[in-house]
């Protein structure tokens, strides 16, 4: 997975962008998850983690 800052307003500008998001931001006590695909259909994981040291 790729971990990354902002998930919400990173999914929002994919988006406009473009880029398939999939299904619905998960979140858990360790961070948030969410998910696109990349040109060639396959699904990417991106993660947002609470404590930023993770």
């Amino acid at each position: 997975n790729y971990r990354v800052h902002d998930l919400h307003a990173l999914l929002a500008q994919l988006k406009k962008d473009g880029v398939e998001i999939v299904g619905e931001v998960q979140e858990f006590e360790y961070g948030k998850f969410g998910w696109i695909l990349d040109p060639d259909g396959n699904k990417i994981e991106l993660w947002e983690p609470i404590d930023e040291k993770l």
